[in-house]
């Protein structure tokens, strides 16, 4: 799949979620000597910043895209046209599948409304790990009208972070993208969160454009 990826033949995808608390990891922080070192912090209920992406990194057109929404309610972040700020709460089947066909695979509607006939230009392969609602009553029922499609999953081992190319985005996105590290109001980190992983997204972009001057 790699190699026919590299190649242009297919498009690959890592997809995975990941959750923004108000106070977000500190690995490492300063004080003087003898003096404690006080570190904000916020309580993450029906604050956190749910965020579900894919990352096509092989290839000559590398491309990453995501959606976000806010535990709890909707949010008033900004909304990008690389960010989907839906209606509020946790990452579900729906979710999933709207944002597969949508935004990853860019069909022309949803996977129970495609026609017969319909078959993707390339065919998409989407690496995910065995969260629960990629093996939901739901996806499974749809895995074969996109099969048909051109889409299909690519289950990782179990515990195999290390084998999807996306876990390295939402790392430097947490610990190094943004730079505040505790955020008070819900909308703030959403909107952090937003600008970090446009950012993101741009340079990816940018890298896709650069490609034939390289060349």
């Amino acid at each position: 799949m790699t190699g026919e990826a590299a190649a242009g033949k297919r498009d690959l995808y890592h997809l995975d979620e990941v959750g923004f608390a108000p106070t977000l990891p500190t690995s490492s922080t300063w004080a003087r000597v003898g003096t404690r070192p006080i570190v904000p912090y916020e309580a993450p209920q029906g604050r956190r910043v749910h965020v579900i992406g894919a990352l096509a990194a092989d290839g000559p057109r590398p491309r990453f895209v995501y959606a976000s929404r806010r535990s709890g309610r909707p949010s008033k972040a900004k909304v990008t046209k690389t960010a989907t700020d839906t209606t509020g709460g946790r990452l579900d089947s729906a979710t999933f599948l709207d944002f597969v066909c949508r935004e990853v695979a860019q069909l022309p509607t949803t996977w129970d409304a495609l026609p017969l006939d319909y078959v993707r230009d390339l065919p998409c392969t989407i690496a995910l790990d065995n969260y629960s609602v990629h093996h939901s009553k739901v996806v499974q029922a749809a895995t074969p009208i996109l099969a048909r499609a051109g889409v299909t999953f690519f289950y990782l081992p179990p515990y195999s972070p290390e084998l999807s190319t996306i876990e390295p985005v939402w790392h430097h996105t947490k610990y190094t993208d943004i730079t505040t590290r505790s955020y008070a109001d819900g909308d703030a980190l959403h909107r952090a969160v937003n600008d970090a992983l446009d950012k993101r997204a741009a340079a990816f972009q940018t890298a896709t454009q650069h490609l034939p001057r390289a060349a």
